[in-house]
């Protein structure tokens, strides 16, 4: 007796949730988007797709799309700053450099910058290595157009991301020391371990303390946090993978916040604290992302 193949769907849902998350930078609205393409996908005629890994990536786009101009509207009204939301990732997500890369907070933060069909082309060409002529059925536009805005979209994504590629060891290292720092907290400790320009974000969506716009510099980031040790009674710090990366979860007197950073030449040049409880509700078991 054989088996009855799985629907398409089930064995790609991986697959689909990580190209949601990717053009959203949200996990919640990234499963209303396959949850609703999950339904279009369901009164679809299957005998009539020759391609079913391309059509539902091609469904989960649009879906994408619309979200994403709902969510400019949103986050127009955002309290302070806006990070993506952190997953808690497995291994084997750390050990595909490419995924990591493209799933990290650094480089999510940096494809909030694009609009959205410049965010849609770079996604699937420089994340999944869609065709150009896939792509283009996606997005709704020619081939030529897409050819353009991936070139642009390249360009953008190439002048604001970091300027070097760290082995995951060495950020592990860079981590480790940073965690320690900030479990002394003690201010020489915590600025050894940053680069002289360090800019740290913070969010907390106006629901938790946080600081309203970036900060800039490693006296007054340390500062920063030094004084925040100093005011809590209870600290708790574990390592983690967060979206392929090393990162930490720091629980100041209860209160959740994830720490990811970007590293160059040993230091910290960048600190991305989430704070936001509506956004840490994954940090519980890994979520899957493929590619």
């Amino acid at each position: 007796m054989t088996e009855e193949p799985q629907d398409p769907f089930v064995v790609h849902r991986s697959l689909l949730f990580t190209v949601a998350y990717e053009m959203l930078g949200s996990a919640a609205d990234a499963e209303d988007v396959v949850q609703e393409s999950w339904l279009r996908w369901s009164a679809v005629d299957r005998a009539r797709v020759s391609d079913a890994r391309a059509y539902l990536v091609r469904i989960v786009t649009r879906q994408s799309l619309n979200r994403l101009r709902t969510l400019s509207r949103r986050r127009e009204d955002y309290v302070g700053e806006w990070l993506p939301e952190p997953l808690l990732t497995s291994p084997d997500v750390a050990e595909d450099v490419e995924l990591a890369e493209s799933v990290s907070i650094a480089m999510l933060t940096v494809l909030e910058t694009l609009g959205p069909a410049e965010r849609a082309v770079f996604v699937l060409r420089e994340v999944f290595d869609l065709p150009y002529e896939e792509i283009a059925a996606a997005v709704g536009k020619s081939t030529a157009a897409v050819r353009q805005i991936a070139r642009r979209a390249r360009d953008h994504v190439a002048a604001r991301r970091p300027r070097m590629r760290v082995e995951r060891a060495e950020r592990q290292a860079v981590v480790d020391r940073f965690l320690a720092a900030l479990r002394t907290g003690r201010l020489q400790e915590l600025m050894e371990v940053m680069a002289p320009d360090v800019v740290m974000i913070t969010d907390g969506g106006g629901v938790v303390a946080a600081a309203p716009a970036p900060l800039h510099g490693a006296d007054l980031v340390a500062g920063i946090l030094a004084g925040a040790h100093a005011k809590v009674t209870a600290l708790e710090m574990t390592a983690l993978l967060l979206n392929g990366e090393p990162a930490g979860r720091v629980d100041f007197d209860g209160e959740p916040s994830t720490v990811s950073v970007t590293v160059e030449n040993g230091l910290i040049t960048r600190i991305y604290v989430v704070r936001n409880p509506g956004k840490l509700t994954r940090l519980d078991a890994p979520s899957e992302l493929t590619r």
